[in-house]
């Protein structure tokens, strides 16, 4: 009867959960415990084991937020189970089921070798054949940050601020005999319960498996599971024998855990995170011969390799063994929207480095499955580093429009093409469930001509990855008859096979935009602007090295930039140049990218004193690969800038190319390019206005920023003080205003023989859920601006005809944002800003009016509760009658100003260009030391260019080559490049 399949299912549930589960451990002793807490920071596992324990009574509270402490268990195997399956069972407190939120541990041998790690999900433990036990618990009392009270302030993410009371009570740590027919039984029903959930209500196929499931339920004695879980099982056997159906869709499960290098925890607890995890997934593959597990981030295994050699020698012997997989070929999962050009291609080139040196293997594809959003940019530059496949799921998170593909191939601004799937399960935390897999079936875009998809398995974000029910529910799906089969499969296999059943793949062209999470362009400011100065300082430090290198003969100092990039890298992770992590990461980040500033800057102070010499003239150093104030590009001379006129009159900035009118409120009223009479402010209306808005997501605060924010809004015009003045770098409007609890003091200079009028800001910054912004009404109508993305610039339209563009209302940007009509532009540079918006407006009178607003801080109050407070810097310019040539030019000015230093003589470039819109992005000797020249360029303004690159005169061979320095076939001096082309050179001499 139909109407008895509630009771079955209801039955079959709650005898699993109450009677089965608690009988796979049929017997139980407890272990003798000793314990030591830990006063301060982790310590290696020889020290843990080491160290005096005291006495340890379970059920006795533990660990103050992000201590550790020390457990060990000794215990007598008793007699009568000699010779059946023994494990220990541990629960330290569990109390969220959320693997790697909460307390967790890594377990070893009293010879220091490590077991696995224990969590909510996996807390058994192999103690093999041995009469007497003993082990080490190192086990971290991280405080649970998301699942009690999601998004409420919290001061426990910063050990400076935690409360110093237990988090967690220690409920069992017992040595228990393990029943293998009744664990069995347990993944029988669980299996199908899941099944049958996702067949037609009155399906055939799902009538007999409840018939099977009551059949089973009937065999089995509820005071006896033991003794009877084999008849029940022998119920079971003909359902789950039944073979999948021709047309099954195909899921190709990889084992995965997603480790986020730093987010709810600091960088220290990644690095012991991953060991956990590493060491738990290598125990399941001596367990399960099918099994396979995949992790990314070059950093992670580089951590295993210095702080855990022991867990580091069990992962390299199971990478030769083809079963733990190096992916991605990436340093971090790092975020793809805002780094530069160049620190992306070295993710690439220091992440698959340390995957050949280290393991002897290199990645075929990239692997993203969690980060905000992605470049255009991004595809050319995975085809150029040799990858031939893109993986990711976060843009199944979109809150309106679905995406219309899983298998695909996607088209960035260049042309370039990368084979690309979506898992249709929407996760990369697959548990394999009915649901899960019934999801990737009936979701799946291309089931008209392909019938596969990948499945990241595994307990994720905070690490814990997959589980022994897991790989036992893989074999039962490997051919069942309803389901989707499953099979683990290494990913390169699932893209070789998907692309050759997908002779045509859709195409989808331009930036994969995540609607949400758009507010992590802005949060945590000190953070982004750290990223971006890091950036630029190590291209320069580069650039001056290789020019002293070949030039004076100086040591290229390899190791040292290799450490810098590798912080820099590290920190581009996804959760925390974004801003989305706790304030103990945000604060390490800080102090981090501040060492990262004084080494660099003494690296690039040495270069350049071995490239002038001693001496006492004032040499002028241009990192800029274009000339500026008199000095040719990516060279040092002995030149004085001939001051141009600049003066003040009243309210009026001008030099004679531009002029600038600020208001008594000091806001710019006018911006008028002197030689064509165009004035860059719509009328009646005033740039440079502070606006300041609500800010409170429906959830994720430091992530999102919805819609609705711009409902409510205060435009900050009131004035505590506004000085004109001039001196001899320019004229000068000195502005502060006071609002609220902050206080914003800009200084507005105009320079001799620019264009910018350059905004330098400091705010005093105390605002509780705000967001800053600075807006510039441009009387120009444009229909889309051309932000700066890597190595080019991507259009984006200035209406919002489609729920598609509607959705963007928050974008990134790089150095420059360009609103452009024919015949006249205007730009927004920055120094330190990513995030941006832009309305379209029109009256009869004036025409289109295009606004853009710079995002500038934001004041959310989750994960970090006092993100941004306090002092924050900023730079901005406006460039007044520009288009995209000169929007280069501007924005990297900003980023890479000219140095003064006192020498003896200038020196030439190491290699110039000629050529409109070729851009040299960096110069550099090869990484394999062999002592070649790396000189990059692209061509920057959407337009096919030629060109010549300019040489030093030893060159004897010049050779095309990807990314990763290989060399691909011969180049040449003379260049063709298409629209947004990147291309790499090696130089031999």
């Amino acid at each position: 009867m139909h109407d008895d399949i509630p009771l079955t299912v209801g039955r079959a549930t709650r005898v699993l959960a109450e009677r089965i589960r608690p009988a796979v451990h049929t017997a139980s002793v407890p272990f003798e415990v000793e314990f030591h807490a830990l006063p301060g920071e982790p310590i290696p596992p020889a020290e843990g084991l080491a160290l005096a324990y005291e006495p340890y009574r379970v059920g006795t509270p533990w660990g103050p937020a992000w201590n550790t402490t020390w457990f060990r268990l000794r215990g007598t195997v008793p007699a009568e189970w000699r010779g059946r399956t023994v494990e220990a069972v541990v629960d330290l407190g569990f109390d969220v089921n959320m693997p790697g939120f909460q307390c967790e541990a890594l377990v070893y041998r009293p010879d220091g070798s490590p077991v696995k790690s224990i969590n909510p999900r996996n807390q058994w433990i192999p103690v093999g054949d041995a009469e007497t036990v003993e082990l080490y618990l190192e086990a971290a009392a991280n405080p649970v940050l998301l699942d009690y009270h999601p998004f409420l302030p919290t001061q426990e993410g910063d050990i400076r601020t935690s409360s110093p009371r237990p988090l967690y009570t220690t409920r069992r740590m017992d040595l228990a005999l393990f029943d293998e027919q009744t664990y069995e039984l347990a993944l029988d029903i669980e299996v199908l319960l899941d099944l049958q959930a996702t067949l037609p209500a009155t399906a055939p196929r799902r009538m007999r498996i409840l018939q099977a499931l009551d059949d089973a339920l009937d065999a089995l004695d509820l005071q006896d599971v033991s003794g009877t879980a084999a008849a029940a099982r022998a119920a079971l056997e003909e359902v789950l024998a039944a073979p999948a159906e021709h047309s099954a869709h195909h899921v190709s499960a990889i084992g995965h855990a997603h480790i986020d290098s730093a987010w709810l925890w600091p960088v220290r607890e990644t690095i012991r995170k991953v060991a956990r995890t590493a060491a738990g997934m290598t125990e399941l593959i001596e367990l399960d011969p099918d099994f396979k597990y995949g992790m990314s981030s070059a950093q992670q295994y580089a951590w295993l390799k210095q702080h855990r050699p022991e867990v580091w020698e069990r992962v390299v012997k199971a990478v030769r063994d083809g079963r733990f997989i190096p992916l991605g070929g990436m340093w971090v999962e790092s975020d793809t929207v805002m780094p530069t050009g160049e620190a992306l291609v070295r993710q690439f080139t220091y992440g698959q480095r340390f995957f050949r040196e280290e393991l002897g293997v290199e990645s075929q594809g990239v692997w993203l499955p969690d980060s905000f959003g992605y470049s255009p940019a991004l595809p050319q530059l995975i085809r150029r580093a040799g990858f031939q496949w893109f993986f990711t799921q976060k843009i199944s998170w979109n809150q309106v429009n679905k995406f219309p593909h899983h298998t695909f191939l996607w088209e960035g601004i260049d042309g370039s093409r990368v084979f690309t799937h979506f898992p249709p399960m929407d996760t990369y935390n697959s548990q394999l469930s009915g649901a899960e897999l019934a999801k990737a079936t009936n979701q799946f875009r291309e089931s008209r001509v392909a019938s596969r998809s990948l499945a990241p398995t595994g307990w994720g974000d905070g690490g814990g990855g997959t589980t022994r029910e897991m790989a036992g529910k893989a074999r039962r799906l490997r051919d069942l008859e309803g389901s989707a089969t499953v099979r683990w499969e290494h990913p390169n296999e699932f893209f070789a096979q998907a692309r050759a059943e997908l002779e045509h793949p859709a195409v989808w062209v331009g930036e994969l935009y995540l609607e949400l999470h758009r507010a992590t362009l802005t949060s945590q400011h000190r953070t982004k602007q750290g990223n971006r100065r890091s950036e630029h300082l190590l291209i320069e430090a580069e650039l001056w090295a290789a020019t002293a290198a070949v030039r004076a003969g100086a040591a290229y100092p390899y190791e040292r930039i290799d450490a810098l990039w590798k912080d820099v890298l590290l920190h581009q992770f996804h959760d925390i140049l974004p801003g989305t992590s706790i304030a103990w990461v945000h604060r390490e980040a800080v102090a981090t990218y501040e060492r990262i500033r004084a080494a660099a800057e003494e690296l690039i102070a040495a270069s350049q004193a071995a490239l002038v010499g001693e001496g006492d003239r004032r040499i002028t150093l241009n990192p800029a690969p274009f000339t500026r104030d008199g000095v040719p590009g990516l060279s040092g001379s002995e030149v004085r800038p001939v001051a141009g006129e600049v003066t003040v009159d009243g309210n009026v900035l001008s030099n004679g190319i531009v002029s600038v009118t600020v208001s008594d409120e000091g806001l710019i009223t006018s911006a008028v390019d002197l030689a064509s009479g165009r004035d860059a402010i719509a009328p009646g209306q005033e740039a440079n206005l502070l606006q300041l808005h609500q800010d409170f997501p429906n959830q994720w605060d430091a992530w999102d920023v919805d819609r609705f924010y711009r409902n409510r809004v205060t435009d900050l015009r009131q004035v505590s003080s506004l000085d004109f003045f001039q001196d001899d770098s320019g004229a000068h409007v000195r502005i502060v205003r006071e609002f609220s609890k902050s206080r914003v003091t800009q200084t507005l200079t105009l320079a001799p023989g620019s264009r910018t009028l350059r905004v330098d800001q400091e705010a005093d910054w105390h605002e509780t859920e705000k967001f800053l912004k600075v807006a510039f009404p441009f009387a120009i109508q444009a229909e889309h601006v051309a932000a700066e993305t890597q190595f080019g610039y991507q259009k984006r339209v200035t209406h919002t005809n489609t729920s598609w563009e509607a959705a963007k209302f928050e974008a990134s940007m790089h150095r420059y944002v360009l609103v452009e009509e024919p015949g006249f532009g205007a730009v927004l540079v920055t120094d330190s800003t990513y995030g941006y918006d832009q309305t379209r407006d029109s009256t009869e009178e004036h025409g289109v009016t295009t606004t853009v607003r710079l995002s500038l801080l934001r004041a959310p109050r989750f994960p970090d509760p006092e993100t941004d407070q306090g002092t924050q810097t900023c730079s901005y310019g406006l460039v007044i009658g520009a288009g995209v040539a000169e929007a280069t030019e501007a924005g990297i000015a900003m980023n890479l100003p000219a140095r003064v230093v006192a020498g003896a003589h200038g020196f030439e470039p190491l290699v110039s260009v000629e050529g409109d819109g070729i851009v040299i992005s960096g110069v550099k000797l090869a990484d394999d030391r062999s002592g070649d020249l790396i000189v990059r360029v692209y061509e920057s303004r959407g337009r096919r260019a030629r060109g010549t690159l300019h040489v030093p005169s030893d060159v004897r061979s010049v050779q095309e080559a990807s990314l990763l320095e290989r060399p691909i076939g011969e180049g040449s001096l003379e260049l063709t490049l298409t629209p947004f082309e990147v291309r790499t050179l090696r130089l031999s001499r």
